[in-house]
């Protein structure tokens, strides 16, 4: 069985930003604009809750055929057989994840501003890679800058999908697009917008305009 295409506009939900109230409504906008993957975050400290949303969430995205990743709760997303979840540098290894949620899950691993980091999580059996932040970010002001250079290079040296994220509006994105991004993690360019669906398809646009073949 092949795993999915990854390729497209990537929606973080970041349940902090959205609202417990407004979360899977929110998120159906984004898919209704044509979000490919949705990311659930939750860093709070609600294990009950955080289950309760990523159940829903993920019927959701089941009903719209959309990828279901989960930010680094690797017990939850083998718990709800979750389509696969995305580590940092704290989260657990890509070897032990992969152990746990088995051969079919997508896993994402962040690799900042370090092309090492993406080289070793590749041969780590990684199935994307994310580089970032790229432009100031809202979501998360401190985190280190990466020169879009490092997009080049994961394309020319990696074998595997290229993420970037970072402060990505509609404004900046066909540029990490074309030197050699699959997918755009949003945040805010998504559901910090008036129109979240709209804004999402704008994102889509983005890639039927300045999109390359991406990577099965």
């Amino acid at each position: 069985m092949n795993k999915p295409r990854l390729r497209g506009l990537y929606a973080i939900a970041d349940a902090e930003l959205l609202g417990d109230e407004q979360l899977e409504a929110k998120v159906a906008a984004a898919i209704k604009g044509g979000a490919a993957i949705v990311q659930y975050r939750d860093k709070r400290p609600q294990p009950a809750q955080r289950e309760a949303h990523a159940r829903r969430l993920q019927a959701l995205c089941q009903r719209h055929g959309v990828l279901f990743i989960i930010n680094d709760a690797v017990e939850l997303a083998a718990r709800l057989g979750a389509d696969g979840v995305h580590l940092g540098r704290d989260d657990m290894g890509v070897r032990e994840a992969r152990a746990a949620l088995g051969d079919q899950a997508v896993i994402g691993v962040s690799c900042y501003d370090q092309f090492a980091r993406a080289e070793a999580a590749a041969k780590s059996g990684a199935d994307y890679v994310a580089f970032g932040r790229f432009f100031p970010s809202a979501t998360k002001p401190q985190a280190v800058q990466a020169e879009i250079e490092l997009l080049h290079r994961a394309r020319q040296h990696l074998r595997l999908p290229i993420c970037a994220i970072g402060g990505i509006t509609v404004d900046n994105g066909a540029a990490l697009i074309q030197a050699g991004a699959d997918m755009l993690a949003v945040v805010q360019g998504v559901f910090a917008q008036a129109d979240i669906s709209l804004a999402a398809q704008k994102f889509v646009h983005l890639f039927e305009h300045h999109g390359r073949i991406g990577l099965v």
